[in-house]
């Protein structure tokens, strides 16, 4: 049996494991998941403490993708029973600022469907981000899609602080998922977010009928790139979509999966995105361990977890809130939450 606690030493030293241990942690046997996730937990420790930084998502234009993304109930390919609509107003955009506000979130994502923003869009968007900022001590991030080193310098200008494009899977296995666009397409838009001096967001979604060698190629090409925030989705398959049959994992994969990013990205942002509920059910906190920051709220289209059971949750686990600032949040963040905090309009997934 590896010693999970050597991999833990060796990431705290900034050394990527081998391919050889790098599945080791994913193929180890149940019985050691708790020492994995005591060595993970160690390495999440040293740069992020106890603190839990939470994101929340609005879904500002919905369907209608010409993208061909085979895990996505908004792309052309979905026969999903979702709400689309167009670009939303602004108003309605800042009542959800001001629910990510209520929630304690630190970090407001706003996301648009399709391949990339158009000019009219993309201006609605620049001017929603400037009146957040106006308004909230939210740090924004921006999913917009295939984007120009051009649109990043303006969304950071605007105030956004980090967008996210997510590589989704390994180079190997993008064209099983995806035919409209290319890996190497998603590692330019990366790359533009980093060369504007905008903080880097990009991870993926597990589950999709990747091998295991896919989950580790997509963790060293996020390492290469030395994306600061990762986004682990853990897939949902959705009716009407062309991975609506794919049924490939437990609580204890997802788990896996999270302690082996921990150790391949120590350093990381590492969020439990879409999926948390789905596929970690009643071992969700445990997620913390190697993860530092969740989703509060919904997703894309599909329902997260209610507010108040997440806040306590982090709670009870000894956990303690990150503010936008970075430090300990203060105080209870229970104690001005209602009691039924009514949910967002348009559920939400997958960013």
């Amino acid at each position: 049996m590896p010693n999970w606690s050597e991999f833990a030493d060796r990431a705290l030293a900034g050394e990527p494991l081998t391919r050889d241990e790098a599945r080791a942690v994913l193929a180890a046997p149940d019985d050691a998941l708790l020492d994995q996730l005591a060595a993970a937990y160690r390495v999440r420790r040293q740069h992020w403490g106890n603190r839990v930084r939470l994101h929340f998502l609005l879904n500002a234009q919905s369907g209608l993708c010409p993208e061909d993304c085979g895990y996505c109930s908004q792309s052309k390919v979905s026969a999903a029973e979702i709400e689309k609509y167009p670009m939303l107003a602004r108003e309605k955009i800042l009542d959800a600022a001001e629910r990510a506000a209520r929630l304690k979130a630190g970090t407001f994502c706003m996301v648009i469907s399709g391949r990339t923003p158009g000019g009219r869009v993309f201006e609605k968007v620049l001017d929603a981000v400037r009146e957040v900022k106006a308004r909230h001590d939210l740090r924004v991030c921006a999913c917009l899609g295939l984007l120009s080193e051009a649109q990043a310098v303006a969304l950071k200008e605007a105030g956004v602080t980090q967008v996210n494009h997510n590589l989704n899977t390994s180079r190997r296995y993008t064209p099983d998922v995806v035919t409209t666009h290319t890996f190497d397409d998603r590692v330019a838009t990366v790359e533009h977010v980093k060369a504007a001096g905008l903080k880097t967001c990009s991870g993926g979604i597990v589950g999709m009928g990747e091998t295991d060698d896919d989950v580790i190629d997509l963790a060293l090409s996020l390492r290469e790139l030395e994306v600061r925030s990762v986004p682990v989705n853990f897939l949902i398959p959705v009716p009407g979509t062309p991975f609506e049959t794919v049924r490939a994992l437990d609580p204890r994969r997802c788990l896996r999966v999270l302690c082996l990013y921990r150790f391949l990205l120590p350093s990381q942002e590492i969020r439990i995105a879409g999926g948390r509920e789905v596929h970690l059910r009643s071992m969700q906190v445990m997620g913390l361990y190697p993860a530092n920051s969740i989703f509060i709220g919904d997703y894309l289209t599909t329902q997260g977890a209610a507010a108040r059971a997440d806040l306590e949750m982090i709670r009870d686990a000894g956990f303690v809130l990150e503010a936008p600032d970075g430090s300990a949040y203060a105080g209870d963040p229970l104690a001005d939450l209602p009691e039924s905090y009514p949910r967002a309009p348009l559920p939400m997934i997958h960013v």
